[in-house]
């Protein structure tokens, strides 16, 4: 297989920073977006040249612009563009605070909308490539006190199913990850708000004290995850979206099964609806 070049915003941590440690240690090139350089060190000296690296934060547009055209003139082709960028937010709607909305939606949802667009441009004029958006097993399922995180992951899974259209005809293939709970630093850069005692006892409450408890272990593997996400680059037809994890593919199962069945049962109705004379 021949060496590409590949983009992923967010490889400071997490997905990102495993996913970039596993290409480069492959011998592909990596042009990567961070917002906490520190971290990053200990990779540049082991990777050198084949490890670009620029200072990003996905909600200023404009500087996403300028990173995105640096990383393609200097790297020359860009075969694969991964968008991992994001973080979690967890409690209850009422409770989130404005800023805490703005930013969980400019980040995860705004964020991802112009990195596409951004990278988009550069693809078509060089005949094709794939883009890798990074969701989760929340961008189709739900829980409790994720309703601001869900928002931002199920908003840009419609936004790159119906974009994979629009990019088809220039050679441009679309894959959305969904992971399950993986064992990486999610967690810990999770903003957490501050709790009403109004949902202590109900279902957000319950969440909570089980995660706190420390008993909860991620299903996840990340090293395993990334390469499987890593793999949909090496298909002819990769697929539109990706679950790993058994926790992912369990949820996402039983949300999409209640959801048919929901749809089913409304069948008539939904047929009812229709104009006797068509206009």
């Amino acid at each position: 297989m021949n060496e590409r070049s590949w983009l992923i915003t967010g490889i400071s941590s997490g997905l990102g920073r495993a996913m970039a440690e596993e290409l480069l240690t492959r011998g592909e090139r990596i042009a990567g977006t961070y917002r906490k350089a520190g971290t990053l060190s200990g990779l540049k000296s082991r990777f050198g040249d084949r490890l670009w690296l620029m200072e990003l934060d996905v909600t200023d547009t404009a500087s996403m612009r300028d990173v995105v055209d640096a990383a393609f003139r200097d790297l020359g082709r860009i075969d694969v563009v991964v968008s991992n960028a994001g973080y979690g937010i967890l409690g209850a709607a009422e409770e989130l605070s404005d800023a805490e909305i703005d930013r969980q939606i400019a980040t995860n949802l705004t964020g991802s909308i112009q990195f596409v667009r951004a990278v988009t441009p550069h693809l078509r004029e060089q005949g094709g490539g794939r883009i890798i958006q990074i969701s989760t097993m929340g961008g189709l399922a739900t829980f409790p006190g994720g309703s601001l995180y869900h928002a931002s992951k199920w908003g840009i899974e419609g936004f790159m199913e119906s974009v994979r259209h629009e990019l088809a005809p220039f050679n441009i293939a679309v894959t959305i990850a969904e992971p399950g709970s993986t064992a990486t630093n999610f967690g810990h850069n999770l903003v957490v708000a501050d709790p009403l005692d109004a949902y202590a006892d109900g279902p957000l409450g319950q969440m909570r004290a089980f995660f706190g408890s420390g008993t909860y272990r991620s299903p996840g593997d990340a090293l395993k995850t990334v390469k499987a996400i890593i793999a949909t680059a090496d298909q002819t037809s990769p697929p539109l979206r990706l679950a790993t994890g058994s926790d992912a593919y369990n949820a996402v199962h039983a949300a999409l099964t209640a959801r048919l069945a929901e749809l089913d049962a409304q069948k008539s109705v939904s047929f009812s609806t229709d104009a006797d004379s068509p206009i």
